[in-house]
């Protein structure tokens, strides 16, 4: 028996010596690569990590408009600047720095920004007040009779942009730091003196640098997130009132005499008592859309982008989109903007924490309300306040911080319980 185990023991040792010299352990530090690499690459898991389906999305939305930047461009770009190129690619730098940028921030733990949202306000108002101190000066220079531009050298951004974004992250910080059905009423009181302020602070400088459009964008987003954080509706018929009424005040100053054009050529754009200059853009607009009909002209094919469109790649790039690829073409891309809107209104409702929730479901909406608006503006549903299309319009400092946004709601969906897929 004692020789019988010797054997299998010695046939044991046998197996095992062979089984090692076939298949030799890894070393520690090839593992440990592996394992960095593969923890590198969960971006693109589809099980796990960040959600893929809102990625591409916002992936697909991004190529079509830098695809749209160029062809609504090139006439322009040629005729101004001699080459026809300028516009995309200076477009396709800011959405490779915007690509870049959305990954690296959905990699960050988003509810840092609680600490942060007090900074992001002061700067932003900072900035805001230097638009309206510092008029033509070499910081601020008028473009169009507007002063939103601030100026460093070759570099331009607009910090009505970056205001967006404080204000949806003001409101989701104080909102998601106290629960609104159970205050009482001085608590409720001195709450909406803090959120009324902070609404005041900034769309009384954004009105200062004459940008109604970025106003009623703000107003819009504020209301959003107040309704989302569960205020009662009497105090959305109050606001909404006092706001109208604020617009509409300060749509008759003399410093904004053009809001009062632009009624004029949204009841009539062929109104005769209207000059050529005025409504010109309007007309164009309507002309490319109708001529676009089911199927449109063909990429490329446009004509109204041949001068006659004034500035076809900013915030009437949609007329292009649908004359080229008609109203088969438009509707694909509206569809997209839906999906998109829809896949971040789930992550963000299916977030572990308030605060996700209303950060997230505030950013999405940014893109829904500015889409809808610009949409209504191309077609003359509503009066033109030069909102611009999300992803497509030209302007690096519009998309750098979309796409930043959208960084914040990976990284929301990274602890989402939202199937990533």
């Amino acid at each position: 028996m004692a020789i019988h185990t010797g054997r299998n023991a010695a046939v044991s040792q046998h197996h095992s010596v062979s089984h090692s010299v076939s298949a030799p352990a890894k070393p520690p530090a090839e593992t440990s690569i592996r394992g960095k690499w593969k923890s590198k690459l969960k971006i693109f898991s589809t099980r796990s990590g960040m959600d893929l389906t809102f990625f591409i999305l916002v992936l697909l939305l991004v190529c079509m408009g830098l695809i749209m930047v160029f062809s609504a461009s090139y006439a322009n770009s040629s005729s101004r600047f001699g080459t026809p190129y300028l516009f995309v690619k200076n477009q396709a730098k800011y959405a490779v720095l915007g690509i870049g940028l959305m990954i690296l921030i959905s990699y960050f733990d988003y509810h840092h920004l609680h600490k942060l949202t007090l900074p992001i306000f002061v700067i932003t108002v900072m900035l805001l007040a230097i638009t309206v101190v510092f008029k033509n000066s070499v910081l601020v220079k008028p473009t169009n009779g507007a002063y939103r531009w601030i100026t460093i050298g070759s570099f331009q951004f607009q910090p009505s942009e970056i205001a967006k974004f404080a204000l949806v992250l003001v409101f989701a910080h104080l909102l998601s730091n106290e629960n609104a059905g159970k205050a009482d009423k001085k608590s409720k009181r001195f709450r909406l003196l803090i959120y009324g302020g902070t609404l005041l602070a900034i769309c009384g400088l954004v009105i200062a640098e004459k940008h109604m459009s970025a106003t009623i964008i703000l107003l819009l987003l504020a209301a959003v997130m107040l309704f989302i954080g569960g205020f009662p509706l009497k105090w959305f018929a109050i606001g909404g009132s006092l706001a109208v009424a604020g617009i509409m005040i300060v749509a008759n100053l003399p410093y904004y005499q053009h809001v009062s054009t632009r009624l004029t050529i949204w009841k009539n754009p062929w109104d005769p008592s209207l000059s050529s200059n005025d409504a010109w853009q309007t007309q164009q607009s309507l002309y490319a859309i109708g001529s676009g009909r089911l199927l449109g002209l063909g990429l490329g094919k446009s004509r109204q982008k041949y001068l006659y469109l004034p500035e076809p790649q900013n915030d009437f790039i949609f007329s292009i989109v649908c004359e080229e690829l008609g109203f088969i073409g438009a509707l694909v891309i509206i569809i997209l903007f839906a999906v998109l809107i829809w896949r971040g209104v789930m992550i963000s409702l299916r977030a572990k924490d308030r605060f996700g929730m209303l950060l997230g479901v505030g950013l999405i909406m940014q893109v829904g309300i500015q889409v809808v608006l610009n949409i209504a503006v191309v077609t003359n549903t509503i009066p033109n306040t030069g909102v611009s299309l999300p992803f497509f319009s030209y302007g690096g400092t519009s998309l750098v911080m979309l796409l930043a946004q959208m960084g914040i709601i990976l990284s929301i969906s990274r602890t989402s319980s939202i199937e990533k897929s």
